[in-house]
């Protein structure tokens, strides 16, 4: 079990260390794959079938085929190589920070969001100020979807 760093404690937050980037490396293999056309064709002809050549785990590899972006992130995911399965999906960074969200924000939601400056300091620097935050009912429907 590693030390406490002082980043665990901010909500929402995925810092890709070293510890992340070890756990994550085949993973993130497999999405820097996506960068040559001839494997995109092999994984849009057989997604499970083209995963099974990185020895990626079980749970990797489930987040991977369930689309499951926080998942991939909180397994060792970098933003950066994941953002390439959103691209074969179509997607934009917008519908994966919507995603990202975990409240099911809609694109729509998270872009308006974004105009306004963002999500809002108060009730984010810590996970204990969130959970208090959040407690609140006019606080919680905010972020609800």
């Amino acid at each position: 079990m590693r030390e406490h760093r002082d980043y665990d404690d901010i909500p929402g937050t995925y810092v890709f260390d070293g510890e992340k980037s070890r756990a994550g490396y085949h993973l993130n293999m497999f999405c820097m794959s996506l960068n040559k056309g001839e494997n995109r064709d092999q994984f849009r002809e057989s997604e499970e079938a083209y995963i099974d050549k990185f020895p990626m785990t079980a749970e990797q590899r489930e987040a991977v085929l369930k689309r499951d972006w926080l998942g991939m992130l909180r397994l060792g995911g970098n933003i950066y190589y994941t953002f390439k399965i959103a691209i074969f999906d179509g997607m934009t960074m917008q519908h994966a920070g919507a995603a990202m969200s975990g409240n099911g924000m809609t694109f729509e939601d998270f872009k308006q969001m974004m105009l306004n400056g963002g999500r809002p300091i108060e009730g984010n620097r810590s996970k204990a100020e969130w959970a208090e935050y959040y407690a609140k009912p006019e606080n919680k429907e905010q972020y609800d979807g």
